[in-house]
């Protein structure tokens, strides 16, 4: 399999940033990293190796960003301000920089992650349908409440899916590009699942409000928040995005 590590410049962050391809040709899938995850994790958890069919027949490519997790959603104490704009700009860094390094024309991108992967992916595609078609989100919460606490700002606001989606208006073009889109939302009922089941089940009843179709697949009371389960979520799922 072929893969490539990068590193350049990001304007928005003031700093170098990594990342890691892997495959040449196929759909491009975007991968964020568990909470306070570096781009290589996906790599070291196995979950490349359950890709690596997909990536090795020529059907998918995977690109695994960087985080900066621990300057905002992980800094609980911090200013909550300098936290959420902080996120804006790594948000920023993601779509105005490194999609266009890795973008073929104007493909579009399947999104994914894991726990905080998870939330990243959900909130990247709603607030960009028109770059993500698809996302597969395993684990994940989707309310900005969990980390930011009672601190609220705009930014804050519009990172936070269950908070912005009820008030996006219904004319709103998103909602059609929604109804186009593949959307997967994945959570077990076991071990440390707890808070992130209860978001996964306040985000279905919010879609479901407006309309919008979506996967919503609740895995057993035996299903923990681990990687060994996150692996067979992924190649079950996948199966189903490829065709």
């Amino acid at each position: 399999m072929e893969f490539n590590y990068h590193k350049s410049f990001s304007r928005s962050l003031g700093r170098d940033m990594e990342y890691k391809t892997y495959g040449t040709c196929g759909r491009p899938m975007l991968v964020f990293p568990s909470q306070d995850g570096r781009f290589f994790d996906y790599e070291n958890w196995g979950m490349i190796n359950v890709l690596a069919p997909h990536i090795e027949s020529g059907r998918l490519r995977v690109i695994c960003c960087d985080s900066i997790d621990k300057e905002t959603w992980s800094n609980e104490w911090g200013d909550g301000r300098q936290r959420s704009e902080q996120h804006e700009r790594w948000y920023h860094y993601i779509v105005d920089e490194l999609i266009p390094q890795v973008r073929c024309g104007n493909e579009q991108f399947i999104v994914t992650g894991c726990s905080m992967g998870a939330f990243h992916a959900g909130n990247f595609f709603f607030r960009r349908p028109d770059i993500f078609n698809a996302v597969v989100a395993l684990s994940g919460f989707y309310n900005a409440d969990l980390f930011f606490h009672d601190y609220h700002d705009d930014i804050v606001y519009n990172n936070s899916p269950i908070d912005f989606l009820p008030n996006m208006h219904p004319d709103h073009h998103y909602w059609d590009l929604y109804s186009k889109r593949l959307m997967i939302f994945c959570v077990g009922q076991g071990n440390w699942e707890g808070p992130l089941l209860d978001s996964t089940r306040r985000l279905e009843a919010v879609l479901r409000s407006k309309g919008a179709s979506a996967w919503f697949d609740y895995w057993g009371t035996d299903v923990a928040h681990d990687w060994d389960w996150w692996r067979k979520q992924l190649a079950y799922f996948m199966s189903h995005v490829l065709g």
